[in-house]
Parts: C-alpha cells; sequence; structure tokens
C-alpha cells in the first residue's frame, strides 16, 4: 500500500510542480500577462509550489522507508515553512480578490489604482505577516518539552501535532494559534466577501451580457479556490473538540497541504 500511496502522491506532486513552474514561466515571457492580476497569480502558483515543497518530499520518502524519522531541527524547518506559506496562501487569495474588485468595479482606474508599487508593498505585507506570524508560533512551541513521547501522529510536523505531543502545559499555544488563525482566515474570508459584494452589485448593473459572462467567468474560478482552501482550513481548526480526531485531520491536512496546491492551477 505504501508503494501504491507513493506513486500517487508522486504523481499529485509532480503536476502541482509541473503546473505551478509552467504558468509562472508562461507569465515571465507573454509580455501580455505583465499586469498586477497575473503578478498575483505567478505569487500564488510560487507559493503553492513552496507550500508543497514543505511536506511533500519528505512524506514520499517515508512512503518507501521502514523507519519514518525527522530530525528535531528538520521538524522545526517544516513546520516553519509549512506555517509561512498557509499564510501566504489565505492573504494571496484576499489580494487576489481586492484586484478583482478594482478590476470590474473601476475599470478605467485600474491601472492607476493598482500601480507596481502598491502591488509590491501587498505582496511584501503578505509575506511578511507569513514569516513573522510562523517564526512566532514555531519558537513557542519548539519551546516546550517533548519528554513522553517522540511519536508525531501525523505525516508531517504540524502545529497541533506536536501540541498534542508536548509533556507541557501547551494552553496558551493553542489560544495563541487559534487567535492566529482566526485574524489570517478572517481577514482573507472578510475581504473576499467584501470585495465579491461590491463585485456582484457592479455585474449586475451592466447592460451587456457578454461583459456579465466575462466578469462572471473571470471571478468563479478564484471563488472556487477560495471557497476550497478556506472551507478545508475552517474544518480543520475551527471544529468542536468532542468531533476532533487526529486521523480525520491527518486526512484533511493532506487534502489541505497536498491536493489544494495541486488544483489550483487548474481552477
Amino acid at each position: 500500500m505504501q508503494q501504491g500511496l507513493f506513486v500517487l502522491f508522486l504523481l499529485v506532486y509532480g503536476v502541482t510542480v509541473v503546473a505551478s513552474v509552467g504558468m509562472i514561466l508562461l507569465m515571465k515571457v507573454d509580455p501580455r500577462l505583465h499586469t498586477p492580476m497575473y503578478y498575483f497569480l505567478s505569487n500564488l502558483s510560487s507559493c503553492d509550489v513552496c507550500y508543497s515543497s514543505a511536506v511533500s518530499p519528505k512524506m514520499l520518502a517515508d512512503f518507501l522507508s521502514e523507519h519514518n524519522r525527522i530530525p528535531f531541527d528538520l521538524c522545526a524547518m517544516q513546520m516553519y515553512f509549512w506555517g509561512t506559506f498557509a499564510d501566504v496562501e489565505s492573504l494571496m487569495l484576499a489580494v487576489m480578490a481586492y484586484d478583482h474588485y478594482v478590476a470590474i468595479c473601476n475599470p478605467l482606474l485600474y491601472t492607476v489604482s493598482m500601480s507596481k508599487r502598491l502591488y509590491t508593498q501587498l505582496i511584501s505585507v503578505v509575506y511578511v505577516k507569513g514569516l513573522v506570524d510562523s517564526a512566532i508560533h514555531t519558537c513557542c512551541t519548539f519551546r516546550l518539552s517533548f519528554c513522553s513521547s517522540n511519536v508525531i501522529n501525523h505525516f508531517f510536523c504540524d502545529f497541533l501535532a506536536l501540541l498534542a505531543l508536548s509533556s507541557s502545559d501547551a494552553s496558551i499555544n493553542e489560544i495563541m494559534l487559534f487567535i492566529s488563525s482566526s485574524c489570517v482566515a478572517g481577514t482573507s474570508i472578510i475581504t473576499v466577501l467584501l470585495s465579491y459584494s461590491y463585485i456582484i452589485a457592479t455585474i449586475l448593473r451592466m447592460n451587456s451580457a457578454e461583459g456579465r459572462r466575462k466578469a462572471f467567468s473571470t471571478c468563479a474560478s478564484h471563488l472556487t479556490a477560495v471557497a476550497i482552501f478556506h472551507g478545508t482550513l475552517l474544518f480543520m481548526h475551527f471544529r468542536p473538540n468532542s468531533s476532533y480526531s487526529m486521523d480525520i485531520d491527518k486526512i484533511t491536512s493532506g487534502f489541505y497541504t497536498v491536493v489544494i496546491p495541486m488544483l489550483n492551477p487548474f481552477i
């Protein structure tokens, strides 16, 4: 079974990397795609590759190994990069929603409103937020004691799996993680909802059926990505403790970490 899973997830990871890198190269070489919308999409594709690469190579190696071990420092690095790009992807979807809002609701001012300086600043804020947030949680997690067991009930070094393994009181870490996840996901979801409420109102006022169709097709793919990403995220981190199961969490995390980055380039 492990060999079969190795082939399956190698295929998924390969599709993710090839599709995302292909999109990045296409946007680099085609001058028509040198717009803020495609700049954000290029960054989302880069994030997908890094996000999936933080987990998939080690997971694939474990499928072919009898002893699934990870060094302490490598576990910390995996947790840090996974947390960073999870935050970046969530906030990047919000930035793309705002970009769609400007493009559809204020098309004549789009090039002025979405200047190179502005979209560079937006991307910088997204990455700084992800790097700082993940650094705080990683440092706080690895300051805990892990004396009772060294067996992680997960396929990678997830925050919740490490907190469950700790022999220290991790209640403060859990509260911090909940608040941080709520802020990042809440900011992203609220931005998307506000942006698309204005977008839908603008589309409904359009006189041209072709214009409405084009606007809806532009937004549908992004909304699908947002629904899949945040739907999985909310299920993972905001379900009641009574229904929490590490086995269910592992399945959901696998979809969240491995499958969603593969879907994004095709949505």
